[in-house]
């Protein structure tokens, strides 16, 4: 492993579009503009073109998982195997994850790590990223590209910017608890008890802190997105967010977003199938060209 700026981690001899066969993932650490080491790996996967769809050797992956999930943890991946049939793939783990620096400011300061991964991913030579985020990254998704698109905070320029997004299984808005795996989630983030829970049981370190401010939602974030293609997936068997969360998120995405009910599905990357995770990825390869 080598360390340096995000985007600049390590020199690539990979050039996406020259080869349709697997090649050797790579891992380092990249840093976060607020200084942050966060573990990840780039799998240049094996594209086979055809005649079926548009060329995809350009396109990669960027993988966002959800919260105690880390890059080395089998359902994140299952989804990076998944998604190296349609293009290259970045996994990371976020901020308090696995081997990664930081705590976890669960969905805030985490558009800082997606934001070095995505730059991370240009940096390699992927013409078009689309970020892929699942539940706590499925909110991150949707706020890193509402911060860095056209109409962000963020100049795109600096090439941290996606063009497309999908997000899965995010929540619509900050301290929901209707659920009881909500009601837990929350135990686990902000009593002392849950949070050596956190550390110990989950590899996840938490911080603290409340946070201050508090960041924008994703149903804020949702109409600042377009018009960078964005879908919503969500299963109608979520046990932590029922279906208005995504009804919101579309409602606020309008024309520019599009909505998938998954039926039978339950939450984030473990409920997401292999059938469904193909869709997307072809989804996500019509989007560009």
């Amino acid at each position: 492993m080598s360390n340096g700026p995000a985007g600049h981690v390590a020199r690539s001899t990979v050039r996406p579009n020259s080869e349709t066969t697997r090649r050797t993932p790579m891992r380092t650490f990249l840093h976060t503009d607020d200084g942050v080491t966060i573990d990840s790996v780039y799998d240049p996967g094996a594209v086979v073109y055809d005649n079926s769809r548009p060329p995809a050797g350009d396109l990669v992956f960027v993988v966002a998982h959800g919260f105690t999930g880390d890059v080395d943890k089998p359902h994140v991946r299952r989804v990076a195997e998944a998604f190296t049939r349609q293009g290259a793939v970045v996994t990371f783990s976020f901020r308090g994850h696995g081997a990664s620096g930081g705590r976890s400011t669960v969905g805030d300061r985490e558009v800082l790590d997606l934001a070095a991964a995505v730059r991370w991913a240009r940096g390699l030579g992927h013409a078009r990223v689309v970020t892929v985020g699942f539940s706590m990254g499925g909110s991150v998704v949707l706020r890193h590209a509402a911060i860095y698109g056209e109409n962000g905070e963020t100049a795109p320029a600096r090439g941290a910017h996606t063009d497309a997004v999908v997000s899965v299984s995010a929540p619509a808005r900050w301290y929901y608890r209707g659920t009881p795996h909500m009601r837990r989630l929350h135990w686990l983030v902000t009593r002392p008890e849950g949070r050596l829970v956190g550390r110990y049981g989950f590899r996840t370190r938490i911080h603290h802190r409340d946070w201050d401010p508090v960041p924008m939602s994703p149903v804020e974030a949702v109409p600042r997105i377009a018009p960078t293609p964005l879908l919503i997936v969500h299963g109608d068997r979520d046990g932590y967010f029922p279906l208005d969360h995504p009804r919101m998120l579309a409602q606020a995405a309008g024309d520019h977003g599009e909505l998938w009910l998954e039926p039978g599905m339950g939450h984030a990357e473990h409920a997401a199938g292999d059938a469904l995770l193909e869709r997307i990825g072809h989804w996500a390869v019509s989007q560009g060209g």
